[in-house]
């Protein structure tokens, strides 16, 4: 069974079963502590944590997933993977155990035909319920009781949790020995996970020592099944690496390096490295990361560089990237279609990728070599730290790519050295920066607002200023009923104006005052969904929870930095109508009067004369003054409309677009102008690179851009009078003048070596004989150099 099909078999059962449909969330989501999505429930998570109201009781999707914490581990084993999809069931509030076992089963026995007789299941060794359900289905003895770090499931904080249970499959004896799952996990392969969500955990310990603190008021499904490890036992192959969606990249890695998998482990490794990491590197890139040196962008850089060296190793000297990209691409499109249609994008960004990384490895491997014989001609076994940090620091090399070719070599790496140089770098670059900290990583004192006062509600979009009651006061973390004049402190309202900062939106400033009472707001921020939290100072006299206060936005401000949002909407319509739809939004800063823009250029540096075009037609939008219309509608009717979505944005299934005339159409929750002519003018400054195949563009807005082009017309004039001429002919008066600036400095250059020349035979006349050799010595004038010394030298030895 191909792996597309167990996919639709997947889906269709569950909603046949009353579960909403949920597209895969893109692996780029906002949650602090997440690099990439690595489970099905992390788009519902608020829902679990009752954060936000679940909008269906039953739900069921098929979720992209990458995980690195064991990148390095990825090739030397079959079972290690970055890239895989997540089946997923999901309820609630709605049914419970007995639900979620009996659609697992039916699945599995019916939609895949799985032989019952091979099937085993686990589960949490004090949950009699599950032991119970599972024993009307299977006998006892192929259900098995296990502790609390293989069968029962939290999210790693204070929250939820709950006893789960899994679905293993018996691939046979010749995978390994008798007894269950608790025998051998190579032999009985996990295919589904089942979590009974019931319990409320507090501070976390050892599960087995620590128990809930409380029953969930509602009690919550959330499954996950492996679609690859699936599809290895419904395809009857071995491992993933066989499958029907990973296999061709191994064999175009066979067609270019003229080698067979299977052949030989050192290059099997290398094969599935390459069949691995470009799925994972091709879904992140699809998701808008490019690579970079921190974050997300590190982890794909990392990805790609092991695809590289490993292809290297297998013998292949051409470029490698796009084509093994090519496979993944034509392999996942018809699940994930957004990969073909931005595969120029994501091709260009894998290639400039490997041509800077072959740069990087011919100059560094150098190096390497040198340190590796070096320390061997020592005696050595391990290459020291500093010359890892060299590695680093000046080649770039990572230093998980000095540990795998040190190995291969036969050495090890002082890391620890290396690690203790590295914190010494980062030390002394924040040495001078000023320690700055708003918020708290801690959620506990927001959720407990959020609990007992429910969210914020936003009056932003119609009002700068309304009535307000204080449903929150926060200082240092910490609740508290009041709070004093000149104290920090974080104010939660029922219902506010003020923006919080979200969207590359800079968050509203302004003021709360209450009888006798101010609060100077300097930021705004949700730190959980659903919650607006106003940071500030107390200016003067005392605020207190529950006071009645009226919050005001400060309105110039908030204007200015509508007309940036409206204004980068234009940018970003105007580049894609300028170099295609791959030119999309990787980023942006609205603020007071200016605007920054990131975007993808496969093509890299834009054109002068393409960044002029695109702002002349901007500014053509501003003078036609069209409606800036804001409206609520669903994903499919604004994905209809041509409504442009953002990278690592989730959605809800209602959303809110924002378009400018008939120009610009995008998902947007930010604040804008009523109409384009508001903007005034919009004046790009500057285009350049920040990354690989990512661009940015900075502009001006408003006022901002009419007296930044006022100094530019004082400066052109004074120029133009200085030099006698019109302003349109300072490029020729200009040119001229250093032409002949370069003429004269050529001729000074013959004179002032024709000098030194004739002064020759008078200085060998005056050598002085020392120890048997003649010696000049003599001060040389001003305006000699080096070229003009070493001529007259070989004159005067003559």
């Amino acid at each position: 069974m191909q792996t597309h099909e167990i996919v639709r078999r997947f889906t269709e059962h569950f909603v046949a079963a009353a579960h909403t449909r949920v597209p895969s969330a893109s692996l780029i989501l906002n949650d602090p502590n997440l690099l990439f999505v690595n489970a099905g429930m992390v788009q519902f998570k608020p829902y679990f944590l009752g954060d936000a109201p679940a909008p269906y009781p039953r739900a069921t999707s098929i979720q992209k997933c990458v995980r690195t914490g064991d990148i390095d581990e990825v090739g030397k084993t079959t079972r290690h993977n970055t890239f895989f999809q997540m089946a997923g069931n999901f309820s609630f509030g709605d049914y419970f155990k007995a639900g979620a076992i009996e659609h697992a089963w039916n699945l599995v026995t019916d939609s895949y035909g799985m032989d019952p007789d091979r099937l085993w299941a686990t589960v949490h060794h004090n949950d009699d319920e599950a032991v119970d359900l599972w024993r009307k289905i299977l006998p006892a003895e192929r259900v098995q009781r296990r502790g609390g770090k293989d069968n029962y499931w939290d999210m790693g904080v204070p929250g939820p949790g709950g006893p789960c249970s899994e679905i293993y499959f018996d691939r046979g004896p010749e995978h390994g020995r008798d007894g269950g799952p608790e025998a051998d996990e190579d032999r009985y392969l996990e295919i589904w996970n089942l979590v009974f969500m019931q319990d409320v955990r507090g501070e976390l310990s050892p599960k087995d020592e620590h128990p809930p603190v409380g029953v969930l008021p509602k009690k919550n499904i959330d499954t996950g099944m492996g679609v690859e490890r699936v599809a290895t036992l419904l395809q009857g192959v071995d491992n993933v690496y066989e499958t029907d969606l990973v296999r061709p990249v191994i064999a175009r890695a066979e067609e270019l390096s003229g080698r067979r998998y299977g052949a030989s482990v050192p290059d099997d490794v290398r094969f599935r490295v390459i069949a691995d990491h470009a799925r994972s590197g091709v879904m992140i890139i699809g998701d808008g990361v490019t690579p970079s040196n921190e974050g997300r962008g590190y982890v794909l850089r990392r990805l790609l560089r092991r695809i590289v060296r490993s292809a290297r190793l297998l013998g292949t000297h051409e470029p490698v990237l796009s084509s093994f990209a090519a496979v993944v691409r034509d392999a996942m499109a018809p699940a994930y279609p957004e990969l073909a249609a931005d595969f120029e994008r994501i091709s260009a960004v894998v290639r400039n990728e490997e041509e800077a990384f072959l740069q990087t490895l011919m100059a560094g491997s150098r190096i390497f070599d040198t340190a590796v014989a070096t320390t061997k001609q020592a005696g050595g076994g391990r290459l020291p730290g500093d010359q890892a940090f060299r590695l680093h620091d000046t080649y770039g090399f990572p230093i998980e790519l000095t540990l795998e070719m040190a190995a291969e070599a036969g050495l090890t790496v002082d890391e620890q050295g290396f690690r203790s140089l590295m914190a010494e770098q980062r030390n002394r670059a924040k040495a001078d920066a000023k320690a700055h900290k708003t918020g708290h990583s801690d959620s506990t004192a927001y959720r407990a607002v959020l609990d007992a006062a429910g969210g914020t509600e936003f009056l932003g979009y119609t009002d700068l200023n309304g009535e307000a009651r204080i449903v929150g006061l926060i200082v240092d973390g910490a609740g508290v009923p009041a709070a004093g004049a000149g104290t920090a402190v974080e104010v939660v309202l029922d219902r506010t104006p003020f923006y919080a900062e979200g969207g590359g939106q800079q968050a509203d400033t302004g003021w709360i005052r209450g009888e006798g009472c101010t609060v100077t707001v300097t930021d705004v921020q949700s730190p959980v969904t659903g919650l607006v939290v106003h940071r500030g100072t107390v200016d003067d006299g005392e605020i207190r929870l529950d006071a009645t206060v009226q919050a005001c936005v400060d309105t110039s401000r908030r204007a200015a930095v509508s007309r940036a949002h409206s204004a980068t909407h234009l940018v970003h319509a105007g580049m894609r109508r300028a170099l295609g739809d791959s030119a999309t939004q990787a980023g942006s800063l609205n603020a007071p009067g200016r605007l920054r823009f990131d975007f993808t250029s496969p093509t890299g540096a834009v054109p002068a004369s393409v960044l002029a075009e695109v702002e002349d037609e901007v500014n053509g939008v501003l003078t036609a003054d069209h409606e800036v219309r804001a409206f609520v509608t669903t994903q499919d009717e604004a994905r209809h409309i041509g409504a442009m979505a953002l990278f690592g944005e989730k959605y809800g299934d209602a959303v809110r677009v924002v378009e400018i005339g008939d120009y610009s159409r995008e998902l947007c929750g930010g604040t804008h102008v009523r109409r384009s002519g508001q903007l005034g003018l919009v004046k790009l400054l500057s285009e350049a690179s920040i990354g690989a195949g990512v661009r940015r563009v900075e502009a001006l807005v408003g006022l901002d851009a009419f007296r930044f082009l006022a100094r530019e017309h004082v400066l052109v004039s004074q120029l133009a009078e200085q030099f006698k001429v019109r302003p349109e002919e300072l490029p020729e008066r200009i040119g001229g003048v250093v032409e002949r600036l370069r003429v004269a400095e050529r001729e000074l250059e013959k004179v002032r070596a024709g000098a030194v020349l004739a002064s020759a035979g008078s200085l060998a006349g005056a050598a002085e004989d020392v120890g048997g050799v003649a010696l000049v010595a003599v001060a040389a004038p001003d305006g000699v150099t080096g070229t003009d010394l070493r001529a007259l030298a070989c004159d005067v030895r003559g």
